[in-house]
């Protein structure tokens, strides 16, 4: 714990998942900055600190860093679209936050302490006094709030073609269980699709140790399926955190390809997450370049592009 003439405090244990996901629910904070997305880490080897940041003995942020150990020398310490902002603050008191955040974190040796705070490039922040070493992802967002109606109106003219053809296809969309066996083949599909792309991500035991961090499965997970006949021709993947839902995994078959398989699963986890009482949909990043399909098909959904600020150097 550290502080400034008795102002600002940063408490680095002590915390309770209940009041963490409270403020993470709240700000509809992204899943790098979710609880349960810390907890899985920790099972699978990867160091996690989180924080409290006060300030008058009130807490203003909380952020949840991974840290990756280079030996015994060096770490680097990353807090990935974050911090959970629990009340409006000026960008000096944000510049406050981050250089407590960094005087205390309880790592030895050598360190690097990163930033990538979830707000728009160009927003007003605390990140001026900062140096930018990376620049911001972007994203789209899909606000679902909104009736389904409204949704379905703001599909761009394409987008929404595709989705009726779909729906008179004869596909079939069924929700996949959260149990491992039940899942295996879409982790073991992604894995080989990312092999061919030569894309990197989350390790495919992530997920099961995701669901796992719940009482309820079924609270973290929501993955659909669509069959022609017999044949699995494509599914999509969403982890859930709060009232947020993060796009995780896609995948499919030529065949699911030409019946725009993932037009209709994408609709049907839009209702099912409605439903679920999930307020915010994130379609994950936008990468124009090297997914331009992918992109498009993200882009076209209607949702709000996000882009990010950028990585920091505290």
């Amino acid at each position: 714990m550290t502080n400034d003439s008795n102002r600002w405090q940063v408490h680095w244990g002590g915390h309770h998942m209940a009041d963490w996901d409270a403020a993470h629910s709240h700000a509809l904070g992204a899943l790098q900055q979710d609880w349960s997305y810390g907890s899985a880490m920790l099972t699978l080897g990867v160091p996690v600190l989180r924080a409290r940041v006060q300030r008058d003995g009130e807490t203003v942020a909380q952020a949840q860093f991974i840290v990756r150990r280079f030996g015994r020398i060096a770490s680097v310490a990353l807090c990935s679209r974050g911090p959970i902002w629990r009340h409006a603050l000026t960008p000096d008191d944000q510049s406050q936050v981050y250089r407590q955040l960094k005087q205390s974190l309880p790592v030895s040796g050598l360190r690097v302490v990163l930033v990538s705070p979830e707000q728009a490039a160009g927003e007003p922040n605390g990140l001026a006094p900062m140096r930018r070493v990376v620049s911001g992802m972007s994203t789209v967002l899909l606000d679902l709030n909104l009736d389904m109606e409204i949704l379905r109106a703001n599909l761009e003219h394409r987008w929404r073609h595709q989705l009726v053809s779909s729906e008179s296809s004869g596909l079939r969309v069924e929700r996949v269980g959260t149990q491992l066996h039940q899942f295996q083949w879409l982790l073991e599909a992604d894995i080989a699709q990312r092999q061919d792309r030569g894309l990197d991500g989350l390790p495919p035991a992530f997920v099961q140790r995701y669901t796992l961090t719940r009482q309820s499965a079924a609270s973290t997970l929501l993955t659909l399926r669509a069959d022609a006949g017999r044949e699995r021709v494509a599914a999509m993947m969403f982890l859930l955190h709060g009232a947020s839902a993060t796009y995780h995994i896609g995948w499919t078959t030529d065949a699911g390809r030409d019946a725009h398989a993932h037009n209709l699963i994408l609709w049907k986890a839009i209702e099912e997450l409605k439903a679920r009482g999930i307020r915010q949909l994130d379609l994950g990043g936008v990468n124009t370049i090297r997914s331009a399909g992918v992109a498009r098909f993200k882009l076209r959904t209607g949702g709000r592009l996000l882009t990010l600020a950028g990585s920091y150097l505290l």
